[in-house]
């Protein structure tokens, strides 16, 4: 499976959604069976780290950021993944507006399957403070959680 997951500029929570995502995979047996990777609806910051915050929170809670640089979404994504997760409503819709007829790829909210946020977008913490940032990781992480459990039940 090809997973996408796009927010913003990607570098703040798409990246973490990334290595959270792929962490989580890698733990549960199942990291050779799924490619994940992240971008932005905007170019913004092409070609950048994620946001140093974002990294740092990251980091205190095991998931490193460090091998991930911004990239905007493209076209031929919709061709290349399978699933393509909108952090939130505005990336969803924007996604959703240009996503061709002829693709078959998924787009759903990142936490389309919550069990504490279901449907609810995951806010940008970027003008925020610190406490934004582990609140984000918060809802990735179980968000995360949730995914795998809908796509490999019992694997975590």
């Amino acid at each position: 499976m090809n997973i996408l997951i796009v927010c913003t500029g990607n570098i703040c929570r798409s990246p973490t959604a990334e290595a959270v995502l792929r962490k989580k995979l890698s733990d549960a047996g199942l990291g050779d069976d799924v490619h994940i990777d992240s971008a932005g609806t905007h170019g913004y910051h092409v070609g950048q780290m994620p946001d140093q915050r974002s990294a740092a929170v990251a980091i205190q809670r095991g998931y490193d950021l460090s091998n991930i640089r911004s990239r905007q979404f493209k076209d031929d994504d919709y061709e290349n993944f399978d699933v393509i997760l909108a952090m939130d409503e505005s990336h969803l819709r924007t996604l959703m507006s240009n996503k061709p007829d002829s693709t078959g790829s998924s787009l759903i909210l990142y936490l389309e399957f919550s069990q504490n946020h279901p449907g609810e977008s995951v806010p940008d913490p970027y003008y925020g403070g610190d406490q934004g940032f582990k609140q984000v990781l918060d809802m990735i992480e179980e968000g995360a959680d949730t995914l795998i459990n809908h796509w490999y039940p019992h694997s975590l």
